[in-house]
């Protein structure tokens, strides 16, 4: 009888123990989730006892999820339109972003591209398909291939804002679903141009200066860089003491900000 009450009683510390996890679920932005997937891993280190999972379907679906209550942390690289605040409330749910890091939005091309710089005009005109020859801004005699990230991304929304001004992109580009994607169509063609965060530029690529000026810290924060944009995060403004401990985190100059300069986005706080 002693054996089954004490085995009993080591099922209900095992099954209590399960229970003190925390879990706490992120998803959005696959333009920030590089810092994230890097802050994710260093947090769950330093607390053995919390359990993250990092999804990275795009901004629009990262504020989708916390307006439906189905992630803890929404990762957008847009801020919030009005009518994702109201759908919220209409669900009885409060949220607010916090900015975590300001990002340069680089065009990008194939290092094997002869050109060296475009004009903010000649990327509308190249991405609204009005300019289709690389010859046309510079480059060899070649038709362009205009790469975009797709509709449901913060990425895209904000080279609309910044670039585009209320022309469409062509319906002739490519749409890609994820940052990496982006990079790797370019990375693979001579003749493609897209554009991403800044973050995400490595060897395979060539980042572009928009009218002159190259995206750096320096020149997003003094906002003579033309594409810069700021990163945020979303939670409800209601949230769990988890939760908060780990915005806490991601806030904290010598840990999550110190981790987003790594990874190449410029810091908030420092």
């Amino acid at each position: 009888m002693k054996k089954i009450a004490l085995f009993l009683f080591t099922l209900l510390l095992t099954a209590g123990l399960a229970q003190a996890d925390t879990n706490i679920r992120v998803d959005g932005s696959t333009t920030v989730l590089p810092a994230m997937q890097k802050i994710v891993e260093a947090y769950m280190k330093a607390n053995p006892g919390v359990n993250i999972t990092v999804s990275g379907g795009g901004s629009g679906n990262g504020i989708k999820a916390i307006i439906d209550g189905t992630t803890d942390v929404a990762m957008s690289s847009r801020e919030m339109k009005p009518k994702e605040f109201e759908a919220a409330k209409e669900k009885g749910r409060v949220v607010k972003p916090v900015e975590i890091a300001l990002d340069a939005l680089a065009p990008i091309v194939n290092p094997a591209n002869p050109v060296t710089g475009l004009t903010a005009e000649q990327l509308q005109g190249i991405f609204s398909g009005k300019i289709k020859n690389w010859k046309e801004v510079g480059g060899d005699d070649k038709e362009i291939v205009a790469i975009s990230r797709d509709t449901s991304s913060g990425t895209y929304e904000a080279w609309q804002e910044l670039i585009m001004k209320g022309q469409k992109v062509t319906p002739g580009a490519l749409l890609q679903a994820s940052s990496g994607a982006v990079l790797q169509v370019v990375g693979k063609n001579k003749y493609a141009i897209a554009y991403d965060g800044y973050a995400y530029v490595n060897s395979t690529v060539k980042a572009l200066p928009v009218n002159g000026i190259a995206g750096n810290e320096k020149t997003v924060a003094d906002k003579s860089y033309p594409v810069s944009r700021p990163l945020f995060i979303i939670v409800p403004e209601k949230t769990t003491p988890e939760v908060q401990k780990f915005v806490d985190y991601i806030m904290d100059p010598a840990k999550g900000q110190k981790m987003i300069g790594e990874v190449g986005y410029f810091p908030i706080k420092k």
